[in-house]
Parts: C-alpha cells; sequence; structure tokens
C-alpha cells in the first residue's frame, strides 16, 4: 500500500548544532493552504492520520516529528527540549514550506508550540486550534505524566505495547482495539532483540522533569497576546486543562471558541468523527 503522504526533513539549528527534523506533507504540495499539526509530548506526526486524511484536499498538510520523536534525530544537549526550541524549529520549517501564512493544529505540547508562535508579533499563524491545553497547565496532570515519561521499558511482544499504551493513554477515552493499535504501532520500534520500546529521545524528560514542585504553569501572557481566531478542544474529563481555564480562554485573548467532548480526559486523539469535524468546520469556515 503507497502512503498518502510524502516524508520529507529540514535542518534547523540550535546552540548545540544542527538536528534534522522530520515531516510528513499530505495534500497538493502547490496549494497555497498550508496546515501544520503538531503532536503531544512523547508522540508522534502519526497521530494526524485522520485529521490528515480529512483534510488533505482542502489543504497541503504538514505533519512535523518534533526533536527527539518520530523520524527526528535526538537533540545534542537534551536541555533544549523546550518549547522556545520547538518554536524556532517551527519557524525554520515554515520558511522551507515557502508561505506567508499557516493555520495550525496542536495537541498538548503541539498547541503550547502554536500558542508561543501565535503569540508573536507578525506570527504567521492565520487559525490557531489548541487540542486539550491553555496557558494554565495543571500540576498535578503534569506530574501525572512525569511518572512515565522518559522510561520506556523493553516489551516483549508488540501485544504487550499495545497494552501499556492503553493503561498509559487511558485518558484518551474510548477507542476501538484497531485505535488502540494504530496509536500504538507508530510510536514503538521494534530492537534487534524482539522486544519493542516507546520510540523517542529518553532525555527529553530531563527538562520535563526539572521543576518537580507540582505547581501549575502559568501563560496568560502568551495567550493575551494572541490575535488569531482560536479553537480551544478539551476533553471533559481533562487532569491538564481545567475547565475554568478553558472558560477563561473564552472570554480573553483571542476570545477562543470552545468544544468540549464528553468520556475524554487528556487529550482528544482527532481520530473520531465528531472530533475532526469540530476542526474541519472551524478550519474551513469563512
Amino acid at each position: 500500500m503507497v502512503d498518502p503522504f510524502q516524508k520529507h526533513s529540514v535542518r534547523c539549528l540550535t546552540p548545540a548544532g544542527l538536528h534534522r527534523m522530520a515531516y510528513l506533507e499530505w495534500g497538493d504540495p502547490a496549494n497555497p493552504r498550508v496546515l501544520v499539526c503538531v503532536h503531544g509530548l512523547s508522540r508522534n506526526a502519526r497521530d494526524f492520520d485522520t485529521l490528515a486524511g480529512a483534510l488533505a484536499a482542502d489543504y497541503r498538510v504538514i505533519c512535523p516529528d518534533v526533536a527527539g520523536r518520530g523520524d527526528s534525530e535526538w537533540l545534542k544537549n537534551p536541555m533544549e527540549y523546550t518549547v522556545p526550541v520547538y518554536v524556532s524549529d517551527m519557524v525554520t520549517l515554515i520558511a522551507r514550506l515557502n508561505v506567508e501564512s499557516v493555520d495550525w493544529v496542536g495537541t498538548s505540547m503541539g498547541g503550547l508550540i502554536g500558542m508561543g508562535l501565535a503569540a508573536l508579533p507578525g506570527s504567521p499563524i492565520r487559525k490557531l486550534v489548541l487540542n486539550d491545553v491553555g496557558p494554565v497547565i495543571v500540576g498535578a496532570g503534569l506530574q501525572r505524566i512525569g511518572t512515565y515519561l522518559g522510561k520506556p521499558p523493553l516489551l516483549p511482544s508488540f501485544e504487550a505495547a499495545v497494552q501499556l499504551i492503553k493503561a498509559t493513554s487511558a485518558t484518551f477515552g474510548p477507542h476501538t482495539d484497531e485505535q488502540w493499535r494504530t496509536l500504538t504501532e507508530h510510536v514503538v520500534r521494534k530492537q534487534p532483540d524482539g522486544g519493542y520500546r516507546l520510540h523517542y529521545d529518553p532525555a527529553i524528560a530531563q527538562p520535563f522533569s526539572a521543576d518537580t514542585s507540582g505547581k501549575d504553569v502559568e501563560l496568560w501572557p502568551y495567550f493575551d497576546g494572541i490575535r488569531c481566531p482560536t479553537l480551544v478542544l478539551r476533553g471533559a474529563e481533562s487532569d491538564l486543562l481545567r475547565k475554568d481555564t478553558a472558560l477563561a480562554m473564552t472570554q480573553r485573548g483571542p476570545k477562543a471558541k470552545l468544544v468540549e467532548f464528553a468520556g475524554v480526559g487528556h487529550a482528544p486523539t482527532l481520530m473520531h468523527t465528531d472530533q475532526v469535524g469540530a476542526v474541519k468546520e472551524f478550519l474551513l469556515a469563512t
């Protein structure tokens, strides 16, 4: 079966040196309408297969593997696994795409990267979708993620990997067995001894776990600086984006539109019809 996307990469720069960032391109490469989709903390570009497939007729859809994940190179200095570095990488990516503006869908960390870029004067982001993330990140949710981030065990089989993903990602909400297998197959790699490991640089946990205070992280100045139309998606049971924060996001800054999904925590996977429909309706509205 031929993949519905093309694989590319671009070289990006940090103080520690160059690294290669991989990305997938869906749709017509000549389409001036570009959508950039950026994944969560330990995930990768393939998380957007369903959404990209649904939008490829309307957009040139670009799905990068953030540094240290998927097919992208690992950073030489682990302390550079930070949002400002990722924002810089995305500016390089957009320059490679040779477009003046993009629409943006960001899940969790991908939303923080989008929020940081959208808040900059002269930002190239035209429309912004923040998937279960906002300007107040609940410390308890960060601590939950910290219990497993950077500690990928060696798993004896693919089935064991599926069970691990189902356990650590239970907050994604209900999915079919086939969907859980899809959510697993793109984030694990088979090892020479036949076992499986989650495929990301374990060192991404170093800056993430440097602050163990458990306090909420507040980023309101960034959100208030956003001027483009914004959609906030929230899992109704999210432990990372509180309901009061999501409501406040509809009243200040870009005064975002809010859509919640029942029975889902952190974060909606954008694999379900209602979730894809909400994003598509917002992005294609004139």
